[in-house]
This record gives C-alpha cells, structure tokens and sequence, in this order.
C-alpha cells in the first residue's frame, strides 16, 4: 500500500515539471505578443508623447530639473525591461535645447552650450504609453542601457536607415 503513495507523488511531480515546462515557453509568447502590440502603440502615440515630453520639459513646477526650450527627436528607438518589475520602457535620442534663464546655469551643458544630448525615456504603463518629461543626460540610449545593464534588459531595437 505504500509504493502507492510514492507513484502518487512521483505523477504529481512530474505533472509539475511538465506543466513548468510548457508554461515557459507560452509565457514568452505571451511577453512577446504583449511587446509587440506595445511597439504598435508607441508608434501610434509618438508624436503625442514627444509633444508631451517637451511640454513637461518646459513647465517651471519640475523641482531641481533642468527645464528646456524645445528638443529634437531622433527616429530610432530601443525598447528595454526593467529585470526587477517587467515595466517596458522606449529609449529615444533627444537633442534638447535648454533654457538659458536656468537655476545657476545647471541648464546649460559644458561652455554655457544651449543645447544637451541624452535620452527621452517613455514608460508603457498599463495598456498605454506615458512619459514624466525624463531624461538621461549625456548618454544615448545604447550607452543609457549599457549603464544601467543591472536593471535594464534590450527586449527590441528599431534602426531606421538614412539614405
């Protein structure tokens, strides 16, 4: 009567292994999908999302914030998951042309220059695209991800060629 017990448990832990199995591999279909229609989104949201990252840019209420004029966003995008909360974000090269009335000349890059290179990052937030006016100065969106490699997976990548 015992070795019934045992069959019992060896069926249980191999239905498990089998079911762990299979979920792995829907789970990354899912992820995949899911990534998908969010790269569908963020091209149908882009010019709204730009338009409301320089807005927010250039509100004064932003605390400790370099606030700037106008920006000029490249067409490439990086979309990158943070390892920790699976939050997607878009990476996009901006070119921001900074306010020169700034706090202290924090505003302004090196040489008192107008204008600062970094990264626009846009969040895809419950079924939709957002952006909190973000930047990370002095770093394209390669470099940005490189750095923060800890928390940050590349998940895709959208290189348009200049002819």
């Amino acid at each position: 009567m015992d070795w019934h017990w045992w069959l019992a448990a060896a069926i249980a832990i191999l239905v498990a292994v089998g079911v762990a199995l299979l979920l792995r591999p829907l789970r990354a279909s899912w992820r995949q999908a899911r990534f998908e229609g969010a790269r569908r989104d963020f091209h149908r949201q882009r010019e709204r999302l730009e338009a409301k990252f320089v807005q927010l840019g250039t509100a004064g209420d932003r605390a400790h914030a370099p606030r700037w004029i106008d920006g000029e966003f490249d067409d490439d995008v990086a979309y990158v998951r943070n390892r920790a909360t699976g939050e997607l974000s878009a990476f996009v090269a901006v070119m921001l042309e900074m306010d020169p009335s700034g706090e202290q000349g924090l505003a302004l890059g090196e040489g008192g220059n107008r204008f600062r290179a970094g990264t626009a990052v846009f969040r895809f937030d419950g079924g939709h695209w957002e952006t909190d006016g973000r930047a990370i100065f002095n770093l394209s969106p390669a470099e940005a991800i490189r750095f923060f490699h800890r928390d940050l997976e590349l998940v895709g990548q959208e290189v348009v060629e200049n002819l």
